[in-house]
C-alpha cells in the first residue's frame, strides 16, 4: 500500500438544514461571512452558499437541498487563532455566544475560561444559528507539523520548513544535483497528507527522480 496513489480530496461544502432560508441568509451575512451564491430553481429548489473568513470550506443551505431536520446540525468546528478575539467579534455582531471554556481532560465537564496554558486545541466557545444549528469555535495557535496546510499559520509553516531543511540536509549529500525548492515542496505536501518524515523523504526523492526524467 506504500506506493498507492493518493488523490487529493478537499472538503468543499457542508450542508446545514434550516427552516427559513431568508432568515438564515441574514444571520450568516451578519456574521461577516462571504455570500458566494443564491440560486433558485422554481419554488422547490434554492441553494445559498456562504464561506467563513479564511475558510477553504463553505456552507450550503436552502430549499430542497437536504432532508435533515432544521437545527439538527451540530459539532461544526470553526478554527480560530485567538478564541477571545473571535468571541468578541461575534458578540460585536450581536451573536449570542457562550463564555470561553476548556476541559480538564477528555470527557471531562467544561471549565470556565480558556485553557490555562493556552495550548492549541484546548479552548472553546459556542453559538447557534436561528434554527439551533450549533457551531463550536476551537482555538488553534500552533498546529502539529504536517497537519492542515489549508489552515496554515506562520508557526506551523516555520516548523515544517525547519523539519524539511533538516531532512533535506541528510538527503542532499547522496542525491543527484537538484534544486532544493522542488524537494521541499514535495516533502511538505507529503507531510500534509499524513506521511511520516521517513516516508516523506522517500516521496520527495521519487518526485525529484520524476522531475529529472
Amino acid at each position: 500500500m506504500a506506493n498507492t496513489l493518493v488523490v487529493d480530496m478537499k472538503l468543499e461544502v457542508v450542508v446545514i438544514p434550516v427552516s427559513d432560508v431568508d432568515r438564515a441568509k441574514r444571520f450568516y451575512g451578519d456574521l461577516g461571512w462571504r455570500l458566494d451564491a443564491d440560486f433558485a430553481g422554481g419554488n422547490e429548489f434554492r441553494v445559498v452558499q456562504f464561506t467563513p473568513p479564511g475558510s477553504p470550506c463553505s456552507i450550503h443551505f436552502g430549499t430542497g437541498v437536504t432532508p435533515a431536520v432544521p437545527g439538527s446540525a451540530s459539532g461544526l468546528y470553526l478554527i480560530v487563532s485567538d478564541i477571545e478575539a473571535a468571541r468578541a467579534a461575534l458578540v460585536g455582531r450581536g451573536v449570542d455566544v457562550s463564555e470561553v471554556f476548556h476541559r480538564a481532560g477528555p470527557g471531562k465537564p467544561p471549565v470556565s475560561g480558556p485553557e490555562p496554558q493556552r495550548r492549541s486545541y484546548g479552548s472553546f466557545t459556542t453559538f447557534r444559528d436561528p434554527d439551533g444549528n450549533s457551531w463550536l469555535l476551537q482555538e488553534v495557535r500552533t498546529r502539529l507539523p504536517g497537519r492542515g496546510l489549508s489552515n496554515l499559520d506562520t508557526d506551523t509553516l516555520t516548523d515544517l520548513l525547519r523539519e524539511a531543511e533538516e531532512r533535506h540536509g541528510e538527503y542532499e549529500p547522496t542525491a543527484p544535483k537538484h534544486h532544493w525548492s522542488g524537494w521541499y515542496a514535495a516533502y511538505i505536501v507529503a507531510r500534509q497528507r499524513g506521511r511520516t518524515p521517513e516516508d516523506a523523504v522517500k516521496d520527495a526523492a521519487l518526485h525529484m527522480d520524476g522531475a529529472r526524467r
